[in-house]
Parts: structure tokens; sequence; C-alpha cells
């Protein structure tokens, strides 16, 4: 049983299912732990964290239902520590830490990760895993890694179960809101704990033969699941190319505009994902490729059977390539703290590639990024550092049978907005307006969702803001005759210096607002059903015009009455 060339132990189908359930309840159990012992606003309001449970090999055995691009720092960090640290070395009460895109398996430097391993009878069997995103590393510059913020190789932070406290005082140093830190570390310690006392009763309760037969079980049938899905897509090549803007990208490129690709080749059970696109760039929207794996396993899982399980299982079949050197598959030392709106432009190019295989399970493009609003300052009556991060939604894809939805959070990233009473309270910061967009759905037969406009005015001296966004150039496209929705922008108040890739100053009463983008349409507009475009009417999802103009028919007043 311990050969891992030996087959899985033949277990009852219901006792797999059984262990497979407490895999998950583990995970969901470490992440509620992590999220309610938390200190930062940015993990115990917006959840911006991940937990996972993997194998002695560092395989996934389970992933919470948390944030899909997290995996790639899970996926990067346990090989390198495997590759660092000698397993006889190690023992129980070992965790490691580490954040570093090259040297510590992470796909962004503010998403910090707690590896500690799971020991049986003197051996490894299991770890407990999980990242969170500590909004401390702002009003810095992105052309290189270097200017990121504090890169952390694997090294281990707790050795036996104390604390080392020098590593400990190099991360504090080099943090912008050390109390943060140090809460939010402990959070994360406590979580992994959590994790490894519930693994070892899973272990006590059925006997270890019997949990890792389970767990090899649960990955071949993860594997037979995306097997049985490929085959079901009608074999051959599909391509498609979007556009990626952003205002980083403002004096380093022609254009500011990069072209990226994919060509994905199904044959049988098996699907090649073969990217292509620029030479990395002096910013921070380049990818790992680790980034880039973590955001394929999401996209395809979700259009072949959404019900795969999350386990390393179901990477086997599928096979990803993207030239090193590039904004896909950066090298060192490219700068990634902006990944994510780069990884939601990569799902936008699979959905688009197999729409025509897939019609019935494709959406069209969603907002296509993950706009993010960081204001910093020092808070007026402390005088202490404050760092408020907030990513905010936008459209959801129209669907074959269904209208898209309206201001929300899409694909890697599945973070809470911070709510507005939470903001006002902890910063020196004030909401003016938080509202959908009118007319920026695409019209279709089935609508795109609509954007968010939100507004916030600072209410301190020297607040330091920084946006970054996507999709003001190319909009959010549409499918099968569905329009485009709407694109993204930025305005500030009267008087507000011009931002340097995204980054400018609000004095006290000045404001800082971010319009996201909304999402495509799908199918013919002029066959929506008259009563949902009087609906989209009254409702404000359309405007007059587009009433008139697109979907053709004539509004007698704005309140939803129309007629052919």
């Amino acid at each position: 049983m311990n050969d891992a060339t030996a087959p899985a132990a033949t277990l009852d189908p219901i006792t797999v299912e059984v262990i497979g359930s407490a895999l998950e309840s583990i995970v969901e159990e470490m992440g509620e732990a992590l999220i309610r012992a938390s200190y930062s606003t940015n993990i115990k309001e917006r959840r911006d964290a991940s937990t996972a449970l993997f194998d002695a090999a560092g395989r996934t055995l389970c992933q919470a239902e948390h944030i899909p691009i997290h995996l790639g720092s899970f996926i990067g960090l346990l090989p390198e520590i495997l590759k660092r640290h000698p397993v006889a070395h190690m023992r129980p009460g070992d965790v490691f830490c580490g954040n570093d895109a090259y040297s510590g398996g992470g796909t962004h430097l503010p998403d910090i990760v707690l590896a500690e391993p799971v020991f049986l009878d003197g051996r490894i069997v299991a770890w407990a895993v999980n990242l969170a995103h500590h909004a401390d590393f702002v009003d810095r510059t992105h052309a290189h890694i270097y200017q990121e913020g504090l890169r952390i190789p694997p090294v281990r932070l707790y050795r036996e179960g104390v604390l080392v406290p020098d590593i400990l005082d190099i991360i504090l140093t080099n943090c912008q809101v050390p109390e943060e830190r140090r809460a939010d570390l402990a959070a994360q310690m406590a979580a992994n704990r959590l994790g490894v006392q519930r693994f070892q009763a899973l272990i006590a309760r059925y006997g270890w033969p019997v949990v890792e037969g389970a767990t090899r079980a649960l990955m071949d049938y993860a594997e037979r699941k995306m097997r049985a899905g490929i085959a079901k897509i009608p074999d051959g090549t599909y391509a498609f190319r979007d556009r990626f803007d952003g205002p980083e990208l403002e004096g380093v490129v022609a254009g500011a505009e990069l072209d990226l690709a994919v060509e994905i080749t199904v044959a049988g059970e098996t699907m090649r994902l073969a990217f292509d696109g620029p030479p990395q760039v002096r910013a921070g929207i380049n990818m790992t490729y680790t980034a880039l794996l973590a955001t394929v396993y999401y996209a395809v899982k979700t259009l072949v059977d959404p019900t795969i399980l999350p386990n390393a299982g179901l990477a086997r079949p599928l096979v990803v390539t993207a030239p090193e050197g590039t904004v896909l598959n950066c090298t060192h030392p490219a700068a990634v703290n902006g990944r994510l709106n780069t990884c939601q432009r990569v799902v936008d190019l699979i959905h688009g590639a197999l729409a025509p295989a897939i019609p019935e399970r494709v959406t069209a493009a969603h907002n296509g990024a993950c706009v993010s609003a960081t204001f910093s300052g020092r808070h007026p009556a402390t005088g202490r550092y404050w760092v408020y991060l907030e990513t905010i939604g936008g459209g959801f894809g129209a669907r074959a049978t269904k209208d898209g939805l309206d201001g929300v959070h899409v694909h890697t990233t599945n973070t809470s907005n911070l709510p507005v009473e939470a903001l006002e309270s902890e910063y020196p910061l004030l909401v003016e307006r938080y509202a959908l967009v009118d007319g920026s759905a695409g019209p279709g037969k089935w609508r795109g969702g609509m954007a968010l406009h939100r507004v916030v005015r600072a209410e301190g001296e020297g607040c330091v803001v920084r946006i970054d966004v996507t999709r003001r150039k190319s909009a959010p496209w549409g499918l099968f005759g569905g329009a485009e929705g709407g694109r993204c922008h930025t305005h500030y108040s009267d008087g507000v210096a011009p931002p340097v890739k995204g980054v400018t100053m609000l004095a006290p009463g000045q404001v800082a607002g971010v319009v996201t983008p909304g999402a495509g349409g799908y199918g013919d507009p002029h066959a929506r059903d008259r009563a949902l475009v009087a609906r989209d009417l009254r409702e404000g999802r359309i405007s007059r015009e587009v009433a008139e103009s697109v979907y053709g028919y004539q509004a007698r007043t704005d309140n939803g009455e129309i007629t052919r």
C-alpha cells in the first residue's frame, strides 16, 4: 500500500465517498478558522484566503471552495519545500512559510503560504496548507519582482512547534502594517494546526491503509471524470485571440495593449492547451507557470464537468504549454503583482476557443478583470499606517439559457466585497457611491451582467491610491450574435494629479471612482422576449436607446412600456 506505484486499495465506494467528504469538511473548517481568527479586513471580511490538503508527495488531495488562483501557489510551494528541505530532517510541529514567485513557488508576493506536515508513526503522510493575501506591500512600482515586496523562499517559521523569532522579525520588518501581519500569520498557524488534528483523527478512525487508499481512489476518480468529460467534446483544434490592456503598460509597450492567444487540441480523452503571448514586460501583469496551470484547471473543470473533485487527478489528461519568458509563463525577475487580471483573460481565451465546440456550456465573456483599488496612508487619529484593499466585481457573461449575473466576482477570484460599514469604521475613507451601472450589460437573447460603480472619498491627508484595471479598450465580447459589455474606466475629483500607471494621491475631500467592465450577451438580441426587454428597461439594465436600436422595440416611456 505504501508503494507510490501500487494501485489504490480495493475499497467500497461508500467508504471512499465518506472519506472524500471528510477531506472537504476538513479544508472548509480550516478556512473558516482562518477567516474568523484573522485580523485584517482583507481576510476576515473579504475572505481573501484559501486552504487545502496535500499528500506526502505534494499532490492535491482537496482544496476548499475559496480562490481558484491560490492553487497556483500551493502546487508551487510544496515541491520547493521538498526540494530544499530533506524530509528526514522534518519534525512534527515544523511549519514552512513562503511566497516568492521564483524560489518559493508563489504567484505573487502578497499571498503568503504556510505548510505543515502531518506525521504518522514518525513519517509524513500529508500536508495541511493555507494561503492568506496580506494586503501590505503597497505604494510600489512593478518593473520587476524586487520592487514588489518581501520575497520569502520556503523557510521554517516554526521548528517543532516553536516560533523561529528571527524569521518572523525579518518578515515584520519588511511590512508596512506589521501588527496585522503578526495577527494574520497567527490565524494561518491556527488553521493549519486544526487541519493536522482533523486529518490525524480521520486516520485514527479508519486506519492509514484505508485513508491512503481512498485518497488515491479519489484522484483516479477525478481523472476518469475529466477524461469522460473531454471525450464528449468533438475532436479538433480550436483557437482564439484576445487583447489585454492596463495602465501599467502605458509607455512600456506600443499602444499599451498585448495580444494573447490559445490553441486547444482535443483528441479523445485528452486536451492540449498551447498558449502564446508577447515577451514578459516591465509591469506587474506577468504570470508564472503555476498561475497559468491553476487558471487552466479551473476553466477546463468548469466547462467539462463542474462536479469533478478538486484534486490532482483532474490535471492528468491536460497538457499545458506556453513559451518561457512570456507574459503567460514568465521567468525571473518579471513582476507579477497584478497577475490576476491576466489570469481572467486566460479564462476568456479558453471559453472563446471552445465556444464553437460546446456552445451550450460556454458563457459570453465575463468582465475579464480583477479590478483592484488600494488606498493607503497614515490614520489622522492614530498616526498609524493603514492599507485598504478592495477588488471590485463586474458583469458575469450571459449563458445559453439565461442572463448573466450583475456585479459579481468571476472566475479565478472569489472574494467578497468589504461592507461599507466595516470600511468606514476601519479607515479614514467614505464611500460616496456603490451601484450597478446602467447600460453596461451586453445585449443579446440573454443579456450579460451589469458592471459596478464605486466612488471613495479620502478623509485624511496623504491618501495614496492605486487602481489596477483592464478592459478599458477591448470590451467583454458576446457570443453567437450577442453584443459586447461595457468597458472599464476610472475617474477622479477635479484637481487630482493624473494617475501615473494607476497611482495618484488624494487630498481630504477628493474622490477616486471606478466603473468595472460589464459582460457580453449571448444570442441574437432580436430574439429576446418582449417582457424581458421591458423588465430590463424598467430596472435600468438597458437604456431606452438600446431597447430601440439593439433589441428592435419602440419604447413609449422609460418605465418599461414598449411596443414593436
